[in-house]
């Protein structure tokens, strides 16, 4: 693999983008260009997008690493409610949607290429703190809760990563670049929870791997990630490139937040993202609470919760590239409602299944028994939820450059230096968007596990029924909301028709 690409310049593009006189700089990046692309652009937007995946994938594993260390923290000695686990799980997710809008501008501040050695070496932060508290029973649990939010530095990793890759790629080819980017990091959450139990002394896999003997050992999983932390940094610093024409002003990019495209994309995005990310935070322990009792050890009786937890991300991780592939073909818009429409429907049997299940106080054996013989259903219908959740990830990313390009075309006329400006503004005006909406759709990942934990009810079982419940009338919005701006075909509104006909 080429470790140097080093693209020089005519004065005109000079003009257009500041060299910069380091190696890793490139200058002369027109991915529209048919014979800059086949000849050029392709392998190096493919070499960088490979390593974005890595860093990314990282990212994701220790922005979700409390989700399934959480279950295991009370048989490690720690003597915490059910509600004081979901909002270790929510607080990672809080951070990291704050952090999204402030790690989108970086990319063109400091390049892609420099970010991502930052990003990645910052998750020494969070892997180090989470490694000093599990090893020591007396850590107040107010530092829990501020070493679970620097987890959040992971997940802003996320809208950096995306808005780079969306300035290496051609538009024709976003859709699936964006898709496999984001799946590649999505798939963070499922390995961590696969993997975890198993490196720090659990049982896992099925059951395959037995517990060990000398009982749990959180601290392990931190020094497996700190590690790759410095791998990650390493890897960005020889393979990566930063792309001198992704300049934009932090000014110039915030002007995204005016337009009313943003927001209805932010608010469709908390529907699939955030529920993909609050979904995957809160599964473990939703699986723990409603099927699982700890008696008798080490495994205890009913659903085993770090056999399955991983299960959902890994599905809606995987489906998020053929909602982009899906978005390329059939348009962004129509894929999406499709996504919306499964999410109810499935979120309604996942409720269904819920109220057949007896309210589990985490004591019985008996009722963990008796819930047992509907987790494959509950199971099932989740997964399905998962699936929908990564299609309309894929689909509403792939919505999202088409948006600012297709304005940027329908005011310019064809083949003109005045439409090639619009369109590179357009690309950057794209990006800032992408951690804008990335930023508030993530807010779902905090909100989804404070309503499983909803302290102001005293049935946790009733709290869980009413989320779902909540989370489906939002779905239903969320359909309408495509429906009507993007796919319906208004007499008064021609814009959005223009929109829908560009494949949006």
């Amino acid at each position: 693999m080429t470790l140097t690409t080093s693209i020089t310049t005519g004065p005109h593009d000079q003009a257009a983008a500041p060299v910069r006189r380091t190696r890793r700089w490139i200058d002369d990046w027109r991915p529209e260009d048919p014979e800059f692309w086949e000849t050029t652009g392709r392998p190096v937007a493919r070499r960088n997008l490979i390593w974005s995946i890595f860093a990314e994938h990282l990212g994701f594993s220790v922005w979700l690493i409390w989700s399934v260390s959480s279950a295991f923290l009370v048989a490690t000695g720690f003597d915490y409610t059910p509600q004081q686990l979901f909002l270790l799980v929510a607080l990672p997710n809080l951070v990291g949607s704050l952090l999204r809008l402030p790690y989108t501008f970086a990319v063109p501040k400091f390049g892609g290429r420099n970010w991502t050695m930052a990003s990645a070496a910052l998750l020494l932060i969070p892997t180090l703190g989470f490694a000093y508290a599990v090893q020591n029973p007396s850590t107040p649990y107010w530092a829990f809760c501020l070493i679970a939010a620097t987890a959040g530095l992971g997940g802003g990793n996320f809208a950096s990563s995306m808005a780079n890759i969306n300035f290496f790629y051609p538009a024709a080819k976003k859709g699936a670049a964006l898709g496999l980017n984001a799946a590649g990091g999505n798939l963070g959450v499922s390995l961590i929870q696969f993997f975890l139990p198993v490196i720090v002394g659990g049982a896992g896999i099925f059951g395959i791997v037995k517990a060990s003997e000398g009982g749990l050992n959180l601290e392990r999983a931190a020094w497996v990630y700190a590690g790759l932390a410095v791998v990650a940094t390493l890897a960005a610093y020889f393979f990566m490139d930063n792309l001198g024409t992704a300049v934009s002003k932090p000014r110039e990019q915030l002007q995204v937040v005016k337009k009313r495209q943003t927001w209805i994309m932010a608010f469709l995005y908390i529907g699939t993202f955030g529920s993909f990310i609050g979904y995957s935070a809160a599964m473990p322990l939703l699986i723990k609470l409603n099927f699982w009792v700890p008696d008798p050890a080490p495994l205890g009786t009913g659903i085993y919760f770090a056999y399955f937890a991983f299960l959902g991300a890994l599905v809606g991780s995987l489906t998020r590239p053929f909602g982009g592939w899906l978005a390329d073909k059939y348009g962004g818009a129509r894929v999406t409602l499709g996504a919306f429409a499964a999410m109810i429907l499935f979120t309604l049997a996942v409720l269904w299944t819920l109220t057949q299940l007896t309210p589990n106080p985490g004591a019985d054996p008996a009722i963990a028994t008796d819930n047992q013989s509907w987790f494959p259903w509950f199971l099932g219908f989740f997964l399905c939820v998962f699936a929908a959740t990564g299609i309309g990830n894929g689909s509403t990313y792939k919505m999202i450059p088409s948006i600012w390009r297709t304005e940027a075309e329908r005011t310019t006329p064809p083949h003109t230096p005045e439409r090639t400006a619009a369109v590179s503004f357009a690309t950057k005006q794209a990006s800032a968007a992408i951690g804008v909406i990335g930023a508030v759709g993530a807010l779902g990942g905090f909100l989804i596990p404070i309503a499983f934990s909803s302290p102001w009810v005293d049935d946790p079982m009733s709290a869980t029924k009413g989320a779902f419940l909540v989370f489906t009338g939002f779905y239903v919005v969320c359909a309408l909301v495509t429906y009507a701006v993007y796919l319906r075909k208004p007499h008064e509104a021609k814009a959005h028709l223009s929109l829908a006909n560009a494949g949006i």
